[in-house]
């Protein structure tokens, strides 16, 4: 059990602290869930509120916060002294020390030195693995694919053939890099053709036979990259899918081949990004927002949550609303359809009146 002292958990954490005894810290939680070990984090008013009835006899808080008699360390960013704090607890999950006897590794594969390979890791041939990095069970590493040093990947992980993933990046369980891009042609122009061209189907019960479009590009992870699980990034079809450096993206994400996602995004769960899309860099991306294929969205931009994004954006955008808009634009929206509705109250409240001026006139 790892312990700290309140004076350790204030220097790390760049907090002031207000010290009534001393304690010797084992834990974190809320305070609603601590002992007298545990060391309360109070980053709200509801938790603050909680420390008149909490077990725990020190708390974090925010700069500014001081409860007579109780033991605080005052923060002015709670949240970044938070990740701060956790990475104090926070035990990587077990790792085997060097190659587990079921990893199967192919004579032509290179790997670096402090190089861990789990159970029934797959290296397959001309692969390299860069130092320090760490791959649990049920990895595999395709033919030719480059991982950079100290990465860490979760069981689970397909990197597919010629796939690039740089220095420090962590894949979480089942992510996917590297498959086939969602390709296809028909022979003859078919329905989405038309309608995008036509704005309507012309054709009725015309059955084609659907080509695959085979991916020869791959897929770059820049590095600092953390994915999350059950990712998907598929590999391009000419030229590479590119994710930059210090981009962080969620469980469940789509992104289709070709595409081009800056440094330092932020893309949350559910996103899908259809192919040939170019992100800038500093972009949110929030959940369950779709992207059509084909769009630039500048540097520094936020799609908000459940945005369907069908044209373009310049940098610093916030957009918003299927089809998005610029925020402003959708605020007015919204403010046009309120005024609207109290039209609609106001005419039915006077609709009688109006109705009986009309009988009135009609008997004239």
């Amino acid at each position: 059990m790892r312990t700290f002292t309140l004076e350790q958990i204030a220097q790390v954490t760049g907090g002031l602290l207000s010290k009534e005894k001393d304690v010797a810290i084992t834990k974190i939680a809320p305070p609603a869930l601590a002992d007298e070990t545990t060391l309360a984090l109070a980053l709200g008013e509801d938790e603050i509120a909680n420390l008149s009835t909490t077990k725990a006899q020190a708390a974090l808080v925010p700069l500014g916060v001081n409860i007579d008699g109780f033991t605080t360390i005052e923060v002015e960013r709670p949240r970044l002294a938070m990740m701060k704090l956790i990475t104090m607890f926070y035990e990587e999950p077990h790792v085997n020390s060097g190659i587990h006897p079921t990893a199967v590794v192919h004579p032509t594969a290179k790997i670096a030195e402090n190089v861990s390979l789990g159970p029934n890791v797959v290296v397959a041939e001309n692969a390299e693995i860069g130092e320090g990095t760490k791959i649990l069970a049920n990895c595999y590493i395709g033919n030719g694919a480059k991982i950079g040093t100290k990465c860490f990947f979760h069981a689970g992980v397909n990197i597919g053939d010629r796939v690039k993933v740089g220095n420090d990046v962590i894949l979480h369980h089942g992510v996917s890099l590297g498959a086939d891009g969602f390709s296809f042609v028909t022979e003859n122009p078919n329905n989405i053709e038309q309608a995008k061209k036509d704005g309507e189907i012309k054709e009725n019960d015309v059955n084609q036979v659907i080509f695959k479009i085979p991916s020869i590009g791959s897929v770059i992870i820049g590095n600092n990259v953390e994915i999350g699980a059950n990712t998907a990034i598929d590999r391009g079809t000419i030229e590479d899918t590119i994710i930059g450096d210090n981009t962080k993206i969620d469980d469940l994400v789509m992104i289709g081949h070709n595409c081009r996602v800056g440094k330092g995004c932020m893309i949350v769960s559910q996103v899908g990004i259809a192919g040939s899309c170019v992100i800038g860099d500093r972009v949110v991306i929030a959940g369950q927002a779709g992207l059509a294929d084909h769009l630039k969205i500048g540097n520094d931009s936020i799609i908000a949550a459940q945005a369907g994004v069908s044209k373009s954006f310049p940098e610093k955008s916030i957009v918003i609303g299927s089809p998005a808009m610029p925020r402003k634009e959708f605020i007015k929206q919204l403010k046009v359809m309120k005024d609207a509705s109290e039209l609609v109250a106001k005419f039915k409240k006077y609709e009688p009146l109006l109705k009986t001026f009309e009988e009135g006139h009609s008997e004239e």
